[in-house]
């Protein structure tokens, strides 16, 4: 072989050789690469320790726990007020009932009146729904003093009270639509506006089941009591 084409061969051979391993590191840059690109993209793990030593964390938690057990005590309390269900109490119990709670719903009813039947079986539904406010019952029969005073002359009759002063009442079924069978929501409804019921907080309330039907009429100054 001439010299000088044999020299050319190993030129080329050696090029191809530097050519072949360059495309080969190229390839392995390129790979490692993409392994530490996809290694960045996963998230670190969380030091947990650190995170309940986190100092915002810890007051948030204090101040949610005891948010909770301020309102344990205060439940605690109405129920020790009678809160949470619907009681009769007598004509003794009465005045120490309505002045103890800052809202009260007392129904003066006779045993024997069909309506005032209807009255209890919804106000025993509302009364552990809406739990800051008292409801209780009164027959009219045997507390004769207090209907004088607060002037009933129909039943079944729902006062309303707040601090112990009477602010509202309902007379019969005129601003429940005039009819026996109305539902419990639209009882509910009507206290709803006169705000002796509150929704408690996180209580889902569908804002057109908060409105009275069109139909129905707020009572009148007329029914109503001031101090």
């Amino acid at each position: 072989m001439d010299p000088e084409a044999f020299r050319s061969t190993l030129t080329d051979l050696a090029l191809g050789n530097v050519m072949a391993a360059a495309a080969r590191d190229y390839q392995k840059e390129v790979i490692a690469q993409e392994q530490a690109q996809a290694s960045s993209s996963v998230p670190g793990e969380i030091d947990l320790d650190e995170l309940m030593n986190d100092p915002e964390l810890e007051k948030l938690h204090a101040d949610r726990i005891a948010a909770l057990k301020k309102e344990a005590e205060k439940r605690q309390v109405l129920e020790r007020k009678g809160h949470g269900e619907y009681r009769e109490v007598t004509e003794g119990e009465f005045l120490g009932e309505v002045t103890g709670s800052k809202k009260v719903i007392c129904h003066f009813h006779h045993r024997e009146f069909v309506r005032c039947k209807i009255v209890d079986k919804h106000l025993k539904l509302l009364a552990p729904k809406y739990f800051e406010t008292k409801f209780i019952r009164v027959d009219a029969e045997n507390a004769p003093f207090f209907v004088t005073k607060l002037a009933i002359k129909t039943l079944p009759c729902v006062i309303l009270f707040r601090d112990g002063v009477a602010t509202e009442r309902l007379v019969g079924f005129q601003d429940l639509g005039g009819r026996d069978d109305f539902s419990t929501k639209v009882l509910e409804n009507w206290l709803l506006k006169k705000g002796i019921i509150v929704p408690a907080k996180g209580q889902n309330e569908d804002e057109d089941d908060m409105v009275a039907p069109r139909s129905l009429r707020s009572s009148t100054n007329a029914n109503s009591d001031s101090d």
